[in-house]
């Protein structure tokens, strides 16, 4: 079997999205299965486009889900620079064998004059039907060329697209592909700047670092004739291609968007993104309180299925049973609520310190000053009633601070007069009580004194949480404290007499 190289190959022009990172994760998945290398190599051709620090934040993103490149900046690697603004020269040489070999011509068409047209002709295509009455190398003469040529140092080159053939391929999930060429356009291939396009600058990057299989996503897949021809043009093997489905919004209508997070009220992008612009600034996934390895199991089932029931994977499972076969060709809805059930799950599983350490610095930001351990033991009490980890706080404010207000609703509905010496009572027998003994001295009370269990430990609840809502009542007294619950029990008394009164 061929030897198989992958590449993850993205734009740094700001931060990445959820959906570059399912092509991370599915070229990684299908390197690791067949033993291969997945190569990350970053397209920095579009000086223009370019973000400063979207470079590492591409890098972190990877890291944070554990896809950890074998070649690629800052990771090293034989077939290297790994930054196609480092290759530029390399890119020129194949351009100019084109251009030679008759499969690529020199243009000379300012912008403001392709813009001119474009005005003129919405349909406007620089193409083999335009290109003979524009401003090229094939349609001027070759003195007018040549002076062009040293006086002008914005030259574009394009490829020179064949007339009524058909460029045909096998794509590894569409099946056979043909295209017209009468319908292609001639693409820039090399820029005046003397960057190249993507369409050059990959081909030839994936020739050079030997990929065998070029996983993107469709919408690529109307450029890879031009690519097929290239390769032909150069007398070189191509790659396989596999062209991923789209990630659709929640409402299943259109491309999931880097506007769709706010408009939805959840993150697109992996980390949080910081930008001089307030309408650029964007929550991540991690910051939001979601574990990586949910949003790997997550985003895994966003267009593959293993053939089975199966949902819950770990990256060692997916490595085994991932498959190019099994990505289907439809795109697939972004399902939050389903993010957050996996999220769950995971967190459930997550051990108690790990989590302590996620929320550690939102704890101390919120100012409370406790030992990891003790935020630990909360982790441990509200892991399992939370969909992200950003909740376990939010949620469990009673454990670091005693509650700001209390379910009236329920106080209503519960209280008694004789309700407020009882409260008291047991708030002195817990001052004294041992901790092992806090559920026996609180029912052993209400069992004494005939009092309805119900009505009792609601009203307990609440005076320890605030509301009805939490973890079970004697754990959380145990891991407050007697004392500080005894407290918390009497003031809460006196606040129900008068609320009822």
């Amino acid at each position: 079997m061929t030897k198989i190289r992958v590449r993850f190959a993205p734009s740094p022009t700001g931060p990445l999205h959820i959906g570059g990172i399912r092509t991370a994760l599915y070229n990684y998945l299908f390197a690791k299965k067949y033993n291969g290398t997945f190569v990350l190599r970053i397209e920095d051709t579009d000086q223009v486009r370019y973000v400063p620090g979207a470079e590492t934040y591409i890098i972190d993103s990877l890291r944070w889900f554990g896809l950890l490149p074998d070649e690629g900046p800052e990771f090293g690697g034989q077939v290297g620079p790994y930054r196609q603004s480092e290759r530029k020269d390399i890119y020129r040489e194949y351009a100019d064998l084109l251009v030679s070999r008759g499969h690529a011509y020199y243009a000379f068409d300012t912008p403001e004059e392709l813009e001119s047209m474009r005005e003129s002709n919405p349909t406007f295509k620089y193409d083999n039907k335009s290109r003979n009455t524009l401003k090229n190398s094939l349609t001027l003469p070759a003195a007018t060329v040549e002076s062009l040529m040293e006086k002008n140092d914005d030259v574009a080159i394009r490829l020179q697209m064949p007339v009524d053939q058909v460029i045909s391929f096998d794509d590894e999930i569409r099946g056979h592909v043909s295209f017209d060429t009468n319908e292609l356009d001639d693409k820039v291939i090399l820029k005046g700047d003397g960057m190249p396009t993507y369409h050059l600058a990959n081909i030839v990057d994936d020739h050079l670092m030997q990929i065998s299989h070029v996983i993107r996503g469709e919408e690529w897949l109307s450029s890879t004739a031009h690519h097929v021809f290239m390769y032909a043009c150069m007398d070189w093997t191509p790659p396989a291609f596999a062209h991923l489905p789209l990630i659709l919004k929640p409402t299943g209508k259109g491309k999931l968007s880097k506007r769709d997070g706010a408009k939805f009220g959840f993150p697109v992008f992996p980390l949080s993104w910081d930008s001089d612009h307030e309408e650029d600034n964007f929550t991540g996934f991690r910051e939001d309180g979601f574990l990586p390895e949910a949003l790997i199991n997550f985003l895994v089932l966003l267009g593959w299925s293993p053939g089975n029931d199966q949902e819950l994977f770990t990256l060692s499972e997916l490595c085994e049973a991932f498959s190019l076969e099994k990505i289907v060709k439809s795109g697939a809805r972004f399902d939050i609520e389903k993010a957050k059930w996996f999220n769950q799950h995971y967190i459930i599983q997550s051990d108690n310190l790990k989590l302590a350490y996620l929320i550690q610095n939102k704890v101390i930001a919120a100012g409370y000053h406790v030992t990891v351990e003790y935020i630990a033991d909360v982790c441990g009490l509200m892991k399992e009633r939370v969909h992200k980890t950003d909740e376990i706080l939010d949620n469990a404010r009673f454990f670091f601070e005693p509650p700001g207000t209390y379910d009236d609703n329920t106080i209503s509905k519960k209280y008694k007069p004789e309700y407020s010496f009882h409260l008291k009572s047991m708030a002195e027998s817990l001052m004294i009580c041992p901790e092992n003994e806090i559920e026996a001295t609180i029912k052993g009370y209400i069992a004494e004194k005939s009092l309805k269990a119900g009505d009792i430990m609601s009203l307990l609840r609440i005076a320890v949480s605030g509301s009805m809502q939490g973890p079970d009542l004697i754990q959380s007294i145990t891991l407050i404290g007697n004392n500080e619950c005894a407290s918390r029990i009497i003031r809460a008394a006196d606040y129900f007499e008068k609320s009822v009164s």
